[in-house]
């Protein structure tokens, strides 16, 4: 249809000319003289050609509103393949409307008069144009961003959101951030009214507050910072699947958590505070952990000293009895020999502890000799004090005043024990 048009219009096109398109030399006028099959027409004069044809065709009327004398007037037949060209030019239009292209990791959501129809991946797809058919497009792979208690920077806050009360009735300031992705294309689309952050941020205000409310400040601010994060996560993740968003949430992140500003001084002061008690906490334990293993070790020391202490006293005193017991069946055989050698014994004992002093008491005079180991000691400490007075020429002298001494020791030695054995013949007579 559209070929006939162009030959009806009397356009003479040749694909296969090099010169498609070139401006001949010479003027218009050349060109409008130039004969058929000389070459192919210039395009601007082509569309002149066509919209004068066009002119011809629906009787456009001359500046006095009068038909141009001798014009062409158009019949019934090229007026409707005109309007068939220009209706099938609109239809193609409106199809090609219908035509749209999906990134990877989005996905597009068809519907028919606002009915689901069908959901569509990556790719080129084409749906019925408006109004038949609509589609909304969901990035899927995206990883949103919900921000609590500010916007942007943590010192752009938000104190609707962000001041809580806890189960000890004391207001907090909390700042966190929620990342979440989309699951599910069709439930966050017909679901989700608002289609942005709004809902998510509602829903993580929520559920901040309600385990917040159930903690103590204290476990807040320290050692349950990441329990509440978890705890908030968990809640969340809860309320989502209950109403049906098709959210994932993947992570809470606090920012900042904090008493208000409006006391802060006096926080930081019972943190101070706080601090110090731990730190003698901490020093007071650590003395009781040095003193106490310390006194039970003592104490078992002790225990075991006093343990072997008794032990030792009982077999003392049960080889004592022993002893006496074996004593006494010699001494009932023989008493006068055990008697003396219990004498015996027991002298040697006193004597071998005990300086000695000899007594002429035969001679009963009342002459007392000083004790020997006295004089020995007496003579070496002479003879050494000698010695340091006077350094000997040679070193033989030296030597010969100890082995004198040695000599003078000995012979007390034979002396004294000649007299112990005249002594036990006098009582053994």
């Amino acid at each position: 249809m559209l070929v006939s048009l162009i030959r009806r219009l009397g356009v003479k096109l040749s694909l296969n000319d090099p010169r498609w398109g070139r401006r001949p030399e010479g003027d218009n006028k050349k060109q409008e003289g130039r004969k058929p099959g000389e070459g192919p027409p210039d395009l601007d004069q082509m569309w002149r050609d066509f919209n004068a044809r066009l002119n011809r065709m629906f009787g456009q009327k001359n500046n006095g509103g009068t038909p141009e004398p001798g014009g062409y007037r158009p019949d019934m037949k090229g007026a409707g393949i005109t309007a068939g060209v220009v209706g099938a030019v609109i239809v193609f239009i409106w199809l090609a409307s219908g035509a749209f292209i999906v990134q990877e990791g989005q996905s597009a959501v068809v519907t028919t008069f606002g009915k689901l129809s069908h959901t569509t991946g990556a790719g080129f797809n084409w749906r019925w144009p408006y109004p038949f058919q609509q589609h909304e497009i969901v990035n899927v792979s995206q990883v949103r961003t919900a921000e609590i208690g500010y916007r942007g920077s943590v010192r752009a806050k938000n104190q609707k959101e962000s001041l809580m009360l806890t189960d000890d009735e004391n207001i907090i300031d909390i700042q966190f951030a929620v990342q979440y992705t989309l699951k599910d294309p069709v439930a966050w689309i017909f679901t989700n009214r608002d289609h942005d952050d709004d809902t998510i941020r509602q829903i993580a205000e929520t559920a901040i507050r309600e385990v917040v409310g159930k903690s103590k400040m204290d476990f807040v601010l320290y050692e349950g910072r990441e329990k509440v994060a978890i705890d908030t996560h968990k809640l969340m993740q809860s309320i989502v699947d209950r109403y049906a968003l098709g959210a994932q949430i993947t992570n809470v992140t606090m920012q900042s958590v904090q008493p208000p500003e409006q006391v802060q001084s006096a926080f930081d002061d019972a943190v101070k505070a706080g601090q110090d008690r731990a730190r003698a906490r901490s020093e007071g334990e650590a003395y009781a952990n040095n003193v106490i293993p310390s006194s039970r070790g003592n104490a078992i020391r002790l225990t075991q000293e006093a343990e072997a202490y008794r032990a030792m006293v009982v077999e003392n005193a049960t080889g004592n009895a022993s002893r006496f017991t074996s004593v006494l069946n010699e001494y009932q055989k023989a008493p006068g020999v055990t008697r003396d050698r219990m004498y015996l014994d027991t002298m040697q004992t006193i004597f071998s502890s005990a300086s000695k002093v000899l007594v002429d008491a035969k001679s009963g005079s009342n002459l007392l000799y000083l004790p020997l180991d006295k004089l020995i000691a007496q003579a070496a400490a002479n003879d050494v004090a000698a010695t340091t007075r006077t350094a000997p020429a040679t070193a033989a002298p030296a030597t010969t005043q100890p082995q004198e001494a040695m000599q003078t020791v000995e012979n007390i030695r034979q002396r004294d024990s000649r007299t112990r054995e005249n002594s036990r013949d006098r009582e053994s007579r």
